[in-house]
């Protein structure tokens, strides 16, 4: 138990800081982690990938606060309310969906899911040029509204906080400058994820949670120190390097966790 601890505090460790070092959670790599290594099941993997991203995005909006005060977060409370009216109710259903997948199917729809966030990675996490807004009026309330509805159910499809296609958003849709994009989006994925993880409670898979208490526990503080730590040396690895080398990880973990269906097919054949 103690060498699985171990595990669990340098794995989230690892995981917080490639996080860091691109401004995010982290949980879009922690969840193939405990898929693969640890050997979660699907659901439960996305449920504890939920908990202790809950924890980490919370640490990481008041690590934010140095550089990104809480009345410049709070100034732009129509941005936040916009896309919380969509993201709310994707987190909701996307939950729920979760829990009615068979097992096989929500690996196969994890594993298309990091594809698609490895190709956000590499295309949209830095934008050039001077921010402005893409619609105005009520055309850019409604694209606030639908993109945030996208966005929850699929940060509740795999238990992140979606700042990966939060940040973007944010960005090309109301031209916000992409550092006060990365807080408000942490901002909108709290309330967010809070909604998927009630979700989630309500099915018998949440008791992985209990089972598992120290583990989640430990998976946590390593990845808060790691996002610190990422935090720290962001600067220090280019972009140009970085961004492609994690989203070929990320494809690599579709792959692995595409093969996971197969096994459980079996298994509920026998079953």
């Amino acid at each position: 138990m103690r060498a699985v601890n171990c595990a669990a505090f340098a794995g989230g460790t690892v995981i917080g800081t490639l996080g860091g070092l691109i401004g995010l959670g982290g949980a879009e790599f922690r969840l193939p982690l405990l898929i693969g290594v640890f050997r979660f099941g699907a659901l439960e993997a996305v449920i504890v990938n939920k908990a202790v991203s809950l924890v980490v995005v919370a640490g990481a909006l008041i690590f934010r606060t140095s550089s990104i005060s809480i009345g410049q977060v709070t100034s732009h409370w129509d941005v936040i309310l916009n896309v919380l009216v969509g993201s709310l109710a994707g987190a909701w259903l996307g939950a729920g969906w979760a829990t009615q997948l068979k097992s096989a199917t929500l690996y196969r729809l994890i594993a298309v899911l990091l594809v698609g966030i490895a190709v956000a990675l590499v295309f949209g996490h830095h934008i050039g040029g001077a921010p402005v807004p893409l619609l105005d009026g009520s055309p850019l309330i409604l694209s606030g509204a639908v993109a945030g509805l996208a966005i929850g159910v699929i940060a509740a499809l795999m238990g992140v906080a979606g700042g990966e296609l939060l940040i973007p958003t944010l960005v090309m849709l109301f031209g916000l400058d992409i550092k006060l994009a990365g807080s408000l989006s942490l901002a909108i994925s709290l309330p967010t994820m809070i909604v998927g993880f009630a979700r989630y409670s309500c099915d018998s898979s949440f008791s992985v949670l209990g089972r598992n208490r120290a583990f989640v526990g430990i998976m946590a503080a390593g990845s808060l120190a790691g996002t610190f730590i990422g935090g720290m040396l962001l600067g220090f690895a280019p972009d140009a390097v970085l961004l492609p080398l994690l989203a070929i990880l990320l494809v690599l973990s579709a792959v692995k966790v595409w093969r996971e269906a197969a096994p459980v097919r079996v298994r509920n054949l026998a079953s």
